[in-house]
């Protein structure tokens, strides 16, 4: 379970005295556990690998805005701080599909739901996340859906 490998990983970075990893992972851990606090309330659990891992695709997503912004603003040490936390998130992702797995899976969504149109973004979207959810980071599949139904 990738909650197991941030355990174990926190407890290596504090032995090997990497004071940056282990910032970043109680971070990580502190997310996971406002999501799992977030969840108490709701009727039906997620896999817990999926709650992990939609965590650390949003904690990425932040990040990247934030090294945006910080790019912009003329601030190359904090986007670089920034580009630090995602390489270290990064490692606790399960493998992600290449550009054409995940092109080859969404026109398979496309085809077995019928969509024809961009009013069916929502149905493609909604089948790529519970299909997909670990494998394709959510901004990257809804670019793909939006390209391939654009072209139906």
């Amino acid at each position: 379970m990738i909650r197991d490998d941030i355990k174990a990983a926190l407890v290596t970075a504090m032995k090997g005295g990497d004071k940056d990893s282990v910032g970043t992972i109680r971070l990580i851990q502190s997310a996971i556990k406002n999501r799992d606090i977030e969840l108490r309330t709701a009727a039906q659990q997620p896999d817990d690998d999926a709650l992990v891992t939609e965590v650390l695709q949003k904690m990425i997503k932040q990040r990247r805005e934030s090294v945006d912004m910080y790019t912009q603003g003329g601030r190359a040490e904090l986007a670089a701080k920034e580009e630090a936390e995602i390489a270290v998130i990064e490692r606790f992702l399960p493998q992600q599909m290449s550009e054409d797995e995940a092109r080859a899976a969404i026109a398979a969504i496309i085809a077995d739901t019928g969509a024809s149109s961009m009013k069916d973004m929502g149905k493609v979207m909604a089948e790529v996340k519970s299909r997909h959810a670990t494998s394709i980071e959510p901004a990257k599949a809804s670019q793909l859906v939006k390209a391939a139904l654009a072209n139906a």
